[in-house]
This record gives structure tokens, C-alpha cells and sequence, in this order.
């Protein structure tokens, strides 16, 4: 029986000043997935948090960190970033062409390995992992910076990724991220996204509980 849809904050959008408080506000609101996004300047135009951040989070909750690395040279930081807490290091497929490879890298120290898709790359580029990695992202904005405008077209993605995992009864999960908010969670849910990656359209809210509840409302209603 396939799970229903579980919500994965990001804190990419939350107050950077006030991290823990935010990681605690989705906690109270039943989340068990945190989602944070690694920029290095390079592969994304953006810096985001780092290995120090990662380790301090770690030592005031217990939820999982859904880690993804959009970076260069993935392969230097994977122990660190585990070492630092990371439940699910995610990997981008432009910069791993061995994607197998890497996945068993990942796998073999520990935690869950994930494959993620930038917004221009062909969604057959990530069949390979599939059955492999233990989650596969669909960016649905060109990543580097929260608030983005979904595309479109990630749609069509998530239609054939979905079509794949099934026909392979495989145990991937099918996450997206960018732009998921009142207006797209019901399309993303409908062409068959298991994790919603959401950001801004929850910690811009007043009552961070309140708005994961009524995203989750959401998801039920897209369901039926």
C-alpha cells in the first residue's frame, strides 16, 4: 500500500538567526523529515549552511536530515556531512556521472542515498537509479535561492518517474522541491510525489503548525 504524502520543511527559507526554533516548530507540528538544502557558490550560485551548521542542528533534535548536497565535488564532503548528522545525503546527477557507483558509496556508510535532477536535465538521466537510490528529487525551480516560481514542466517529470518506480516496484521515494505551496501541492500530489520539500510557504506563515496542517488537509483532498 503506498504511503500518503509526508511533508519534508526546508529550512532554507526559515530565520537563519533562529534555526533551532524553527527545527523545533515543524517537530511540534509532526514532522519527522527536516530538509537541508548545501550550497557551495559554485554548483548553485548561492552559499548556504555547512558542515558546522549541520552538527549544531543535530545536537538539539532528533529529526532526520534529509541532506542535499548541491555541490561540485560531493564525494570530498560525504563523510562529513554524515559525521555531522545526516540521515539521507542527496547527490545531484550533473556531477555524479557514475550514479550507481556513488549511491553504493552513500548506502555503504550508513545512511539513505538520494538522487536529485536540476530543472534542464532529461528526467531518463536519473533512470538508472532507480530501484538504487532510496530517493529520487525533481527540482522544480533552478536551485540556489527559496521562493521560486514552480515550473511547469515537473510535472511531466514526476508523471514518468512515477511510471517508472511502479513498473519497477521499486522502493524509491519521489520527492520535489521548489514553489510548493496552496497552489501546486495538489498538482505535484496528483502526478505522484511521495516527499513535498516546502520552504517559504511555510515558514512565511504566521503559525508554522497551523500551515503544515492545512497543507496536510491539502494532500488528503488531492488524494480523493
Amino acid at each position: 500500500m503506498k504511503m500518503k504524502p509526508k511533508i519534508v520543511p526546508s529550512i532554507l527559507s526559515a530565520d537563519f538567526g533562529n534555526l533551532n526554533t524553527a527545527v523545533k516548530s515543524v517537530q511540534r507540528a509532526g514532522c519527522d523529515w527536516v530538509h537541508l538544502d548545501i550550497m557551495d557558490g559554485h554548483f548553485v550560485p548561492n552559499i548556504s549552511m555547512g558542515i558546522p551548521v549541520v552538527a549544531s542542528l543535530r545536537k538539539q533534535t532528533k529529526l532526520l536530515f534529509d541532506t542535499h548536497l548541491m555541490i561540485s565535488e560531493p564525494e570530498k564532503y560525504l563523510n562529513a556531512f554524515i559525521d555531522a548528522g545526516a540521515d539521507l545525503v542527496t547527490v545531484h546527477i550533473e556531477v555524479c556521472p557514475d550514479i550507481r557507483k556513488m549511491i553504493r558509496v552513500i548506502q555503504k556508510k550508513g545512511v539513505k542515498a538520494g538522487v536529485s535532477l536540476n530543472p534542464e536535465t532529461p528526467v531518463d538521466s536519473v533512470y538508472p537509479a532507480i530501484g538504487y537510490a532510496d530517493l529520487i528529487l525533481v527540482m522544480s525551480v533552478h536551485p540556489g535561492f527559496g521562493g521560486q516560481k514552480f515550473i511547469k514542466y515537473s510535472l511531466d517529470k514526476l508523471h514518468k518517474l512515477r511510471y517508472q518506480i511502479d513498473k519497477q516496484k521499486a522502493k524509491t521515494v519521489l520527492e520535489i522541491d521548489g514553489g510548493i505551496n496552496e497552489q501546486t501541492i495538489p498538482q505535484v500530489v496528483k502526478s505522484g510525489a511521495d516527499w513535498l520539500v516546502i520552504g517559504s510557504a511555510i515558514f512565511e506563515a504566521k503559525d508554522i503548525i497551523r500551515q503544515i496542517d492545512k497543507f496536510r488537509n491539502m494532500i488528503t483532498k488531492a488524494l480523493k
